[in-house]
């Protein structure tokens, strides 16, 4: 099955408001830029987002939150999205803070069919016990907080039920990619993109160089075709287009 698509805007054209988004991403490597501003473009609101972070000011997912597009996020880190914080604060967004090994975990969980699993990670802090906020009202009170969770022993050792995380549609950037939706990440990118797109029923991924079926040796395949259902090629431009998130410019 050829499954590239001509344009961006073609892929994300059936995404409508209150759906469902796993984004890969990781700072601001392997953020599908060009999915996310035809996103942006087409307009849906109401959006709920898994993602490791809402994206910076200005960027990536950052794009769709300060537009008022998102109304929901499950993520592990807030960074240095000054947008973000403001909205959350303020009762405009919903937030579950989840921890980052537990986030990546219940996006391959969820993409691999497993409806929850059991992990130390969180036993004896509010990610277990329940309390911590999701949304605050607007005179910054929490207003939905998260519920306990189960915590059972095994071997004499706590552990906190975590549930698997399924979305309606996935986006994902990969470094190459076939006609068949064969993708291949490129370092940090590669540490949530691959799970974002099992999770997504539909994935959506653009790649920065498009290859032939055979291309790509089978052992240096990160993530099968079987889990990807639309590839779009970036141009070399959007391709280049790579943020830098804190630059560096003492001699090394």
């Amino acid at each position: 099955m050829d499954k590239v698509l001509a344009t961006a805007e073609a892929a994300v054209a059936d995404i409508g408001d209150g759906a469902s988004l796993a984004v890969g991403g990781f700072g601001l490597s392997g953020v599908p830029d060009v999915l996310i501003q035809a996103l942006y473009a087409r307009g849906p609101a109401g959006l709920r987002v898994v993602s490791n972070n809402c994206g910076v000011d200005g960027g990536g997912l950052g794009i769709l939150l300060a537009a008022g597009r998102i109304d929901r996020v499950t993520g592990s880190y807030l960074g240095d999205n000054k947008e973000f914080a403001r909205r959350y604060l303020g009762g405009e967004i919903e937030l579950e803070l989840t921890p980052q090994g537990t986030l990546a975990e219940r996006l391959r969980a969820g993409g691999c069919g497993v409806p929850a699993f059991y992990t130390p990670a969180g036993v004896g802090t509010p990610v277990a016990e329940g309390g911590l906020p999701w949304r605050h009202a607007r005179d910054g009170r929490p207003a939905v907080t998260a519920p306990p969770k189960e915590v059972r022993t095994f071997d004499g050792r706590p552990y906190v039920l975590e549930h698997g995380i399924t979305t309606d549609f996935a986006l994902v950037r990969a470094a190459r990619g076939d006609r068949l939706g064969n993708l291949v990440f490129r370092r940090a990118a590669r540490n949530f993109n691959p799970l974002a797109a099992m999770a997504g029923r539909i994935t959506i991924a653009e790649v920065e160089e498009l290859v032939e079926p055979g291309a790509i040796d089978p052992d240096e395949v990160h993530l099968p075709g079987v889990f990807v259902q639309r590839v779009v090629t970036l141009t070399p431009e959007q391709a280049a287009a790579k943020g830098i998130e804190r630059r560096t410019v003492r001699a090394r």
